[in-house]
This record gives C-alpha cells, sequence and structure tokens, in this order.
C-alpha cells in the first residue's frame, strides 16, 4: 500500500475564510476528509501536516524520508521564493506533486513563478480543491508506472 504525505504551506489553515472568491469556501479539513476517501477508494495511507512556518515544512519532508513513497504539497506564497523547501524536496528524491487551488498563472506577476516545480513530477494549477485529488491521482499514477 503506497503511503502518501500531503503538506500544506502557509495560511492553508486559513481556507473557508481567506479570499473565499479566490480559494472558496472549502476548509483545509473538508480537503482532508475528500482525499481520505480518495486515498481509501485507491488502498493509499494518507497523513496530512500543515504549518504557517518554513522550518516545520522543511522537517516533516525530512521525516518523510524512508516513510512515505511521495508528497502532495501546496506550499501556498513559499512556491515563489523558498530556496529552502525547493532544495529539501530535493534533498529526500520523493516524487513531488506540486499543487495550488487558484490558477497560479493567472494571478499577480510575482505568482508566475515557482521555484519548487523544477522538483516536482508536476504541477496542478487553478481547479480548485479538486487540485488536491488530481495531485495525488497523478502521484499514484506516477508511482505505479
Amino acid at each position: 500500500m503506497p503511503k502518501v504525505l500531503v503538506l500544506n504551506g502557509p495560511n492553508l489553515n486559513m481556507l473557508g475564510i481567506r479570499e473565499p472568491g479566490v480559494y472558496g469556501t472549502v476548509t483545509l479539513s473538508g480537503i482532508e476528509a475528500a482525499l481520505r476517501d480518495t486515498a481509501k477508494r485507491l488502498s493509499v495511507d494518507i497523513e496530512f501536516y500543515q504549518s504557517n512556518q518554513e522550518g516545520g515544512l522543511i522537517d516533516r519532508i525530512h521525516q518523510a524520508y524512508g516513510n512515505v513513497d511521495g508528497i502532495v504539497i501546496n506550499p501556498g506564497a513559499y512556491t515563489h521564493y523558498s530556496y529552502a523547501l525547493r532544495d529539501a524536496i530535493s534533498s529526500v528524491g520523493l516524487p513531488t506533486v506540486e499543487v495550488h487551488m487558484s490558477n497560479i498563472h493567472k494571478r499577480e506577476s510575482f505568482r508566475h513563478v515557482s521555484v519548487i516545480a523544477p522538483v516536482a513530477v508536476g504541477q496542478i494549477a487553478g481547479m480548485g480543491a479538486y487540485s488536491y485529488e488530481l495531485g495525488l491521482l497523478a502521484l499514484i499514477q506516477h508511482l505505479s508506472s
């Protein structure tokens, strides 16, 4: 049974409250519940972690080494400038899918660049909460091939 870690970066604990016109009204716990259902259907062991601190995310990525088969990550704002997060993903060598609820390429220009994308197997953006499910499906497909 594959094991997947789902990581969420800063401010994603505020989903459902934060900018509902951009992110919708679904909460992070709602996303996690939907992913648990999908994981169960796919026979995938899944765990979740959210932190507003870069170091917490980096520590969790390091802990994932040898303990999970892949990562689905929404790095939040760290997407655009956290070389430390990028290096942590690169250092553990785990297949990683980057997800974003909004289409980062249609937003402010500073959001168009992801420093995470070059070390990810792929990126899914703009599909709202469904981006997470698509990310999980893509990761499982990648692990199977």
